[in-house]
């Protein structure tokens, strides 16, 4: 039998996954194939061991994974919050409220910028959360569902990833064995090239009022689409239309939007120091750098439940039978999510069976230990970091694989900045990827976030992406070399803004 493990068959999974979701337009088949195309491959192409493989050591044990479920939780819990709040009429007085004071389709971008920078904690809980609150205000703009997908995914992840009080910095802090964890980090954030880029590009695009791609397509389809009623139609993460909005309450009013939202804020921040630790003793810091993501948001999206329900009751917006009626009607909202995440964590699992993990960083590996790269040895993490990222679909485990062999590159030498840069461009590389990849899982929560179609994110994001990570690479290439965050930051920034206006010229004479 043939041996498809830790060699370049093992990409074949994701590979074929991706291009088929990219070329069919339709995300559950293509992933589907992928999970049989790499159960065959661990199986030798028998048909039965295929078959235990995919469902038993593939979707059951995700699905009994506690990380997993617990995230899976918190997607339920938070659309019975969303759905409570929509069925009290809180997003819509929270609509109209914006409508007095973001007026301009500017107003609407940069305030979903900005409340997405501010919502740095977990990209699962940023992205829900900003979707919730700025899907009204965009909506009145018409600022398309692609677009707004776009704010809120290049809000999640690279905010997190430059954020020491984050999940993010938690996991990479752990990664990291003979050395101090969360100084490296905090260390690597002005190299992180691609989160401070991604910003830049999403202020330039705003602020200049010009988009390229088929995101341009889909910001004039949405300008044109009106309805006579002053309504317009939206894809869901399915791809088909809405369905009718359930009876709003007449009596709610912005604090029935603000209150839960709060609520939720505070009761996740409580919940994951709780994991880590804090009322233990442990600094605030620490708890956090040690928190349990997953069951820190499992318990406090529960509490805000709790809370919002109270809530509404007491200001009588809604009564308890409305509010239970919501519950599961926001678990419905959730389905496609769901389903989503858990083909792509199966997909996962068959990629991690055959090796592709330790494939990849043999890669590394090889060129690490080449001193004659050694300047080029964080645009090569960054590209392959990318690679393994967007084939996977998860940052979290692209930095378990490349952060242990280059920190070993350099011997633990806190003092290398060269090995600053290669950790950053590690961290930098795996977001990239999981924004461009259409099995992230935080891609999906934005599609969900956004109420878009997920591949329709994924094409409208992908142009946008892949223009970040190409300046990103030759200012790697510039940081290889100089070594001075307070040169290649700056540079890295005016190139940025210099490609995007010369996007612009091209976009506007064609």
């Amino acid at each position: 039998m043939i041996d498809f493990t830790n060699s370049l068959w093992a990409l074949l999974p994701p590979i074929i996954a991706i291009l088929l979701a990219l070329i069919t337009k339709e995300v559950y088949s293509s992933l589907m194939i992928g999970i049989i195309t790499g159960g065959l491959l661990f199986a030798g192409f028998n048909p039965v061991g295929a078959m235990n493989h995919i469902f038993v050591d593939g979707m059951i044990k995700q699905l009994s994974d506690p990380w997993n479920v617990g995230i899976l939780i918190f997607l339920v819990v938070l659309g019975s919050i969303v759905m409570l709040m929509n069925r009290a009429g809180g997003s819509a007085a929270f609509g109209r409220w914006a409508s007095t004071h973001v007026k301009t389709r500017l107003g609407a971008q940069l305030a979903t910028i900005a409340l997405g920078t501010l919502i740095f904690i977990d990209d699962y809980f940023n992205c829900l959360t900003v979707g919730s609150v700025m899907r009204p205000v965009t909506d009145k703009h018409k600022v398309s569902r692609e677009k707004l997908a776009y704010l809120i995914d290049a809000t999640a992840a690279p905010i997190c990833i430059i954020a020491p009080i984050s999940s993010w910095a938690a996991a990479v802090t752990g990664f990291v064995e003979g050395a101090n964890g969360l100084e490296l980090f905090i260390r690597a954030i002005p190299y992180n090239f691609y989160a401070f880029l991604t910003f830049v590009m999403m202020i330039t695009i705003s602020v200049g009022n010009f988009d390229y791609g088929k995101m341009a397509q889909a910001e004039i389809q949405c300008g044109i689409s009106d309805h006579p009623d002053g309504s317009r139609k939206h894809s869901s993460l399915t791809g088909a239309e809405d369905q009718p909005n359930p009876p709003v309450s007449q009596k709610g009013r912005v604090i029935h939007l603000v209150l839960p939202i709060f609520a939720l804020i505070i009761c996740c921040i409580v919940g994951m120091i709780y994991t880590g630790g804090f009322f233990d003793g442990e600094g605030f810091v620490t708890a956090f750098s040690n928190s349990d993501a997953s069951t820190g948001l499992v318990f406090g999206s529960m509490v805000a439940l709790f809370i919002t329900i109270v809530f509404y009751l007491a200001t009588r917006v809604l009564d308890f039978n409305e509010c239970m009626n919501a519950i599961p009607e926001g678990f419905k909202s959730m389905v496609p999510a769901i389903l989503i995440l858990t083909l792509a964590w199966t997909l996962k699992a068959m990629t991690d069976s055959l090796g592709a993990a330790e494939y990849v960083g043999g890669l590394v590996e090889q060129v690490a230990e080449n001193g004659m790269v050694m300047g080029v040895l964080p645009a090569f993490v960054f590209v392959i970091g990318a690679f393994l990222a967007f084939a996977t679909g998860t940052s979290w485990g692209t930095f378990g694989m490349l952060i242990p062999i280059v920190v070993s590159a350099f011997h633990s030498d806190i003092n290398n900045e060269l090995m600053i840069i290669s950790i950053s461009a590690c961290m930098a590389g795996a977001v990239c990827g999981d924004h461009c990849s259409p099995i992230s899982d935080t891609t999906i929560m934005a599609s969900a976030g956004g109420q878009c179609e997920h591949i329709k994110h994924v094409s409208t994001q992908l142009p946008y992406a892949i223009t970040v990570a190409v300046v990103s690479v030759f200012c790697y290439i510039l940081a290889g070399f100089v070594r001075n965050w307070l040169i290649t930051l700056p540079v890295s920034i005016a190139a940025m803004v210099f490609v995007l206006l010369a996007i612009k010229s091209v976009t506007k004479n064609k």
